[in-house]
């Protein structure tokens, strides 16, 4: 999917069976004027810092066409809100503890500021989010245990992904745990938050929770194999990232069921051995030894199971197919890109 950085300037009154792109619009141009806490300066500057950086609004354009399957208002907006800042202050936190210095082209927030006023405007964009939720009283105890729930699902997913960083014992189930914790699970909150607010049943809630988990699962393996095999002048970055930081991702985990023993050896030395440092030739090996494995093929089937599973649950919800056309789009347009 295309990152739009063009901002509409006007209001929809009626989000019925929009498009995504609309939805992205709207989400966009609202949030454009949205006014957070002017002070303290220092907390509160970083956090319009980093909302303004950009990006895909994957998960609040999912809240947002979750609600729209029932309700045809713009009240949403809070929520999908909520979903965001949070995503944000994840990222915000993940850059600090990978040590990364550029986030969508621009410098990170601790690098802008420093690590101190990152780590506090982080809490804070967390709390924040939290009260965002206040403005549903009627939904916010059904809201409240979704959102805890997966806030605490992400923090276990990120430390699994720190400690795979130090094992050499990792499997393929591990590692679609820890995606499922660290992604899918907030799409799929954001889904079910949607679904919430738009007064769905709950075994519509359930199902679409579902559509998000598997999705998500599908998202991931997407990136996996972009990261690896895309094209940088589509991707905007270098290719191979993953591979120069020796992430245990589903391609090196499956190459190692598919390699020989000799290739085995070489794959696992290059990333367990701390001396060895990941120059352009040795990404270009691991890729070749990828490439040789042919795990690219077993990553694209892997994804076509999630995907068909999602597609399975959204299939189940109880509202008119063609309401459902834009969350199928959009199911496509992610699993589907180039970029």
């Amino acid at each position: 999917m295309v990152i739009i950085q063009v901002w509409i300037s006007f209001e929809i009154d009626s989000i019925e069976m929009q498009t995504i792109q609309k939805l992205q619009d709207y989400f966009r141009d609202k949030l454009s004027t949205y006014d957070y806490p002017e002070q303290p300066a220092a907390l509160y500057e970083p956090v319009r810092y980093i909302m303004g950086l950009g990006g895909k609004r994957i998960r609040p354009v999912l809240l947002l066409a979750a609600y729209d399957l029932y309700k045809s208002d713009t009240s949403a907006f809070k929520a999908a809100l909520a979903i965001e800042v949070f995503h944000n202050f994840t990222l915000l936190h993940d850059d600090i503890m990978d040590e990364a210095d550029i986030r969508r082209g621009k410098p990170t927030v601790h690098v802008h500021y420093d690590q101190n006023k990152a780590i506090l405007s982080g809490d804070v964009m967390m709390i924040y989010a939290y009260q965002l939720l206040e403005s549903y009283p009627k939904e916010f105890l059904s809201l409240m245990k979704t959102f805890s729930q997966t806030a605490r699902e992400v923090c276990e997913g990120q430390s699994m992904d720190m400690e795979a960083e130090q094992r050499d014992d990792a499997s393929i189930s591990d590692y679609l745990n820890m995606i499922e914790l660290k992604t899918s699970v907030l799409l799929a909150a954001a889904l079910k938050m949607g679904a919430t607010l738009g007064g769905a049943s709950a075994a519509d809630q359930k199902h679409l929770y579902e559509f998000g988990r598997n999705l998500g699962i599908a998202f991931q393996i997407q990136d996996d194999l972009l990261d690896t095999f895309g094209t940088a002048e589509l991707l905007g970055k270098k290719i191979g990232g993953d591979i120069e930081q020796k992430k245990k991702t589903y391609l090196y985990l499956k190459a190692l069921e598919l390699l020989g023993e000799l290739q085995i050896a070489r794959l696992k030395e290059i990333f367990l051995d701390s001396k060895i440092e990941m120059d352009q030739s040795r990404i270009d090996e691991v890729k070749d030894l990828f490439t040789k494995s042919h795990v690219k093929v077993h990553a694209e089937e892997l994804k076509l199971v999630y995907q068909q599973l999602a597609l399975s649950h959204l299939a189940a919800v109880s509202v008119n197919d063609e309401k459902k056309t834009t969350l199928r789009r959009l199911a496509e347009s992610l699993l589907n890109r180039k970029v």
